[in-house]
């Protein structure tokens, strides 16, 4: 189905999907896992994050949390 997209601005790609139109599947080309504790990832101008005790579980049980294969 058609659609009227205005302007568009994209300020930074660090990888990912952009799309405009129809589309029937998009599917992940790779995957990644990391392990962060309380408030690692957060990004901004002022961030205020109040985290007493932090801890981080980084036993994985699973060998594939996202299969990729037969991905076109």
């Amino acid at each position: 189905m058609p659609a009227l997209v205005g302007p568009v601005n994209i300020h930074n790609v660090t990888g990912g999907t952009v799309n405009f139109g129809d589309v029937l599947n998009i599917s992940p080309k790779s995957t990644a896992k990391t392990f962060q504790g309380a408030g690692s990832s957060n990004t901004g101008i002022f961030n205020a994050t109040g985290s007493a005790v932090s801890g981080t579980n980084v036993l994985d049980t699973k060998l594939v949390d996202q299969p990729t294969t037969a991905n076109m």
